[in-house]
Parts: structure tokens; sequence; C-alpha cells
């Protein structure tokens, strides 16, 4: 999609409104207790949100300052410390661990290299046999604790025989990054990474000065019906390389921001693209292959080409999606175990898209004569949008994970009526979509392709009146 940062920074700015409503509308739906949501293009942050509650105990609301366990995006603020090394000249990408961590000597993992590590190609093993600290059993790892499962336990594969995700091998670099610099991990990645870029709140380890500011986390819906627990907060100890850090979508996609090319804050674009480049593929079972790069996870959505990192961490789960052309970073994150982060951030990709996309030929009444029919209709079937994206108005079914996927684009035929674009579907393409209006100007019924729909709060009010008439009519 050919478009410049300005342009698209313009666009995303005017759709911010709807995409934090389709962010509510997905947050309500799938019970997510918070949603802290930040889109920025170019520099600027045209989307700082938190939707939800921080905790459901206390119902506190959520802010955009509350902080969140981001978990393994740790591990791209490790491999941006290790390739400032590597460019300073002071460690290799071929220097094999076991120079830089001597306790690894003897062992099966030492002569794993640091490209390896940083690629997920070294074969070793992902948490330990025991790893139950993932689920509050017990401390995680302590330096010596670490040092033992590597040696004793970490060779499982080959070296380069498959991608084998790995936190022990990441919490190694961390021990590497030590050893080169002679400062603790967290002290050196705090100077070299965060500082630079002004994040004040982010960090790459637990500081229980700041544990009232986190968002607190909470349990999964095992099967839709359970009640949410509050999960309390854990120092991840020797393993905060791979999975320490905590921050905030905006503060992730300032980082973000750094990581696009011509950003010359942290690394050379030359070092950036070696991170961005295929390391690894992902093939299992016959399903389309991923890939990782070095401390980056890889993904093609339409035309772009998106760099980034998950995190899963005991009661936060949270993504970050980079175009690092476009300059255009997405950050979601979530406060729940089974948050849906990935999900809603490609959603907000697949939103801007469509806004961007908006037909140049086509002309358009002005936006204000336009957002009177903007809005979410709900009836028995569920809820529609009509919503007011890149200066014309599409229909939306905001449920899906992708509303963007089978839009239909909306004319204006009157003051009353508009006309769904004509084009193959199983929906009601080519037909009308009519306005009735409220005393007050807004829309009180919308007849969607003959069926109508009503204001949320409308229809929920009506709703069991109007299946028990049903009922009785048969």
């Amino acid at each position: 999609m050919s478009t410049t940062p300005e342009r698209t920074a313009e666009v995303a700015a005017a759709a911010a409104g709807y995409l934090e409503s389709w962010l509510e509308h997905q947050r309500r739906r799938l019970r997510v207790p918070g949603v802290q949501a930040a889109v920025r293009v170019g520099g600027q942050l045209v989307l700082d949100t938190a939707l939800g509650v921080a905790d459901l105990d206390s119902g506190a609301p959520l802010t955009p300052g509350h902080l969140f366990r981001i978990a393994s995006h740790s591990k791209t603020f490790t491999a941006t410390a290790v390739l400032q090394l590597v460019e300073a000249g002071r460690l290799r990408l071929d220097d094999p661990i076991g120079q830089w961590v001597p306790a690894l000597q003897g062992s099966a993992v030492a002569a794993v290299t640091v490209r390896e590590l940083l690629g997920h190609q070294g074969g070793v093993i992902r948490d330990g046999r025991d790893n139950d600290h993932w689920q509050l059993g017990q401390p995680f790892p302590d330096a010596e604790l670490l040092l033992r499962i590597a040696v004793e336990e970490g060779a499982v594969l080959e070296r380069n025989e498959h991608f084998k995700y790995s936190n022990i091998g990441y919490s190694l670099l961390g021990l590497a990054i030590e050893a080169v610099t002679g400062r603790p991990y967290a002290a050196h990645v705090q100077q070299a990474v965060v500082d630079p870029l002004g994040l004040a709140d982010t960090g790459p380890e637990w500081e229980p000065g700041r544990a009232g500011e986190h968002a607190t986390g909470h349990t999964g819906l095992l099967d839709g019906e359970d009640t949410r627990l509050t999960i309390p907060a854990v120092d991840t100890r020797a393993m905060a390389a791979a999975t320490g850090f905590w921050s905030t979508a905006r503060d992730l996609t300032a980082f973000g921001a750094a990581l696009t090319t011509g950003d010359p804050r942290l690394l050379r674009d030359d070092t950036k693209r070696l991170m961005r480049r295929p390391e690894s593929e992902i093939r299992a079972h016959a399903a389309p292959p991923r890939h990782y790069g070095l401390g980056l996870d890889l993904r093609t959505q339409g035309e772009r080409r998106l760099v980034g990192h998950s995190g899963g961490f005991p009661g936060h789960i949270t993504r970050t999606w980079i175009d690092p052309e476009a300059q255009v970073v997405v950050s979601v994150l979530t406060n729940a175990v089974d948050g849906p982060a990935d999900a809603l951030a490609r959603g907000l990709f697949g939103l801007l898209d469509l806004a961007l996309a908006a037909p140049a030929d086509v002309p358009q009444p002005p936006a204000a004569e336009l957002a009177r029919y903007a809005g979410r209709f709900v009836n028995l079937w569920g809820a529609t949008d009509v919503a007011l994206l890149g200066g014309r108005l599409v229909l939306l079914h905001p449920s899906a994970p992708d509303p963007a996927e089978e839009h239909l684009e909306l004319t204006v035929e009157g003051p009353d009526t508009l006309r769904l674009e004509t084009v193959a579907g199983f929906g009601s393409a080519g037909e009308t979509v009519e306005y009735r209006w409220a005393d007050d100007g807004t829309a009180a019924v919308v007849r969607l392709g003959g069926i109508s729909a009503w204001p949320a709060e409308v229809f929920r009010a009506q709703r069991a009146a109007q299946v028990r008439a049903g009922g009785a009519a048969r």
C-alpha cells in the first residue's frame, strides 16, 4: 500500500474513535478485564487508550499509565542490546556462548552461538524440566539454577536442527551481556536501550517500588463460565533477559518506532535489516510456515511485512507489531491469561488499512455530513457497524476478529438511504440501508438489507419482549 507516514498518521488519527470503539466491543464480548492499546505512526502517537479495569476485585479503571508485564517482549530488548555490542565490536554473532559464560564449558550448550540463541536455533530446552514457576508453583530460577538447567538439561536438539523457542537460551544471553559489559543485565539494558528513548514507564526487571502502578493479572475463562481470579506479581530473577520486562502500550510503540527504518537512535539500519531477516522457519504438521528473525517474530499481513513480539506472563498477554518501512507500530496489552492481544493488534492493522484504502476517485460528501449515519446497530443476530473510515462509510461486523475482511462500501443515495456496494458475497450486497431518525437527529432504527437494527441500549431494553412476542405469535 503506497502512502506516506504523514498521510497514514492523519487517516489513523481520524479513525481513532472507531478503533477504540471496536476494541471496547471486543473486550466486552470476550469478557477481558482490561485492554491497553496504542498506535504510533512516524513518531506520532495517534491512539493511546485504556479500556475496562485494572483489577476485577477493586474495580479500579485501567489507565494508559498502568504498567503491564510484557514477558517475551523482553527478547527484543535483549536482542537490541546484543546487537549494539556487535556493532561496537565487543561481541560477535558467531561467538559460542561458552566463551562468555564459562560455567557452560564442557556442556553441549557451550558451543551454541550467540546468533543461534537469538534465532532460537540452538536446540536449547525451553524452560527446564521443572518449570512450574510459570504457574506460581515456585520462584523463577536464580543464576545458579539457570546455569544448572543449561548444563544438565539444556541440549534437547542438535544446533540448527529446528526452530526451538528457548527462554533458557535468552537468559544465557543476559549473562553474556553481563560478561561483556561488566555490569548487571538490568543496569546495562536500562542505560543502553531504555533511557535513550526516554521510556519512563519501561523497565527490565521487577521493581517492588512501582508495584502499585501495575495492572493486576487475571486467570483465564476455562470454559467460558469461570470467575476470573487475580494473580500476584512475581520476580523473574535470572530469566529477566527472556521475560522480565514491564511497560505500557505507549512506551512499546515508542520502542517499536526506534526499530523502524531510518531511526538511528538504537541501531544502524543494516543491523535492523539483519534482525528482520528470516533466521528460522517454523513449519510443522503441514501448517503454513512462520518465521523468526533475531529477537523478532515475523508476519505478513496483506501488503505489510510486520515484525514484533508477543508476551505471555501469568495474568498478562501482550503483542506489538511493527511495520518498519511504513513506520507504523501497534501495541495491545491485556491483563488476563486468555487475553486476545495478537488478534486485537492485527485487527487494528486491518482497520487502519481499510481506512487507507478509501477510493481516491470516488467523490464523498464532507465527513461532517457522513457522521450522522455512523454507529453500532444491534438486532437478534448481533452488532453491525456503519463506520466512517478514510472519509467514507463502510459496513462492518465488529464481532469478527478481522472486521475489515468482509466489509462493504456504502454510498449515500438520499437523506435517509445508503446503498451497499454490488459485489459477490453472502450478505446484502447491492441492497439499501434505510434510516429512521429520532427527534434529536440520531438514528432510531436502521434497516440493513431489509432487517431492522437499533442502537445497542434500545435493543437491549426491548429484546426480551421482542423474543416473547415472537414466541406467542407461533
